[in-house]
């Protein structure tokens, strides 16, 4: 018997894909704009490509938590995979900010916001999807 999907993985699943996948191809735009100021300006327009750089890693990873999160939605044994992925994601979206705040930005902006919600929620489905598995 197939167990029920858990719906709150599987829609910040479906959210992170389509996040992590606009990501990537905008992260891809910023580094290109990011090397042409570094080209221009120097010093700490580094930072910049720093982070455009995370950026990407951080989208990629977000895809790839979407993907394990829909997938898995239905399978509490392998909610660790996802803890793990989603856990990575977090602390990506945070070193981001982190370089962000170094190169002159503000911490608490929308992108902090959204980048920390999302994966926070992803987690929680995830961490449902483990109690699930324990209980059987």
């Amino acid at each position: 018997m197939e167990q029920p999907k858990n719906k709150l993985l599987q829609i910040c699943g479906i959210l992170m894909i389509i996040g992590g996948s606009l990501g990537i191809i905008l992260s891809i735009v910023a580094v290109i704009a990011a090397l042409a100021l570094v080209a221009l300006v120097g010093g700490t327009a580094i930072y910049v490509l720093i982070a455009a750089i995370i950026a990407i890693v951080s989208s990629i990873v977000s895809l790839i938590a979407g993907v394990t999160g829909v997938k898995n939605a239905a399978v509490p044994a392998n909610a660790g995979k996802c803890i793990t992925i989603g856990m990575i994601n977090i602390a990506l979206s945070l070193l981001g900010n982190v370089i962000g705040v170094i190169g002159g930005n503000s911490f608490f902006s929308i992108s902090t916001f959204t980048g920390l919600v999302l994966p926070a929620l992803y987690l929680v489905g995830a961490y449902q999807n483990k109690n699930q598995a324990s209980s059987q």
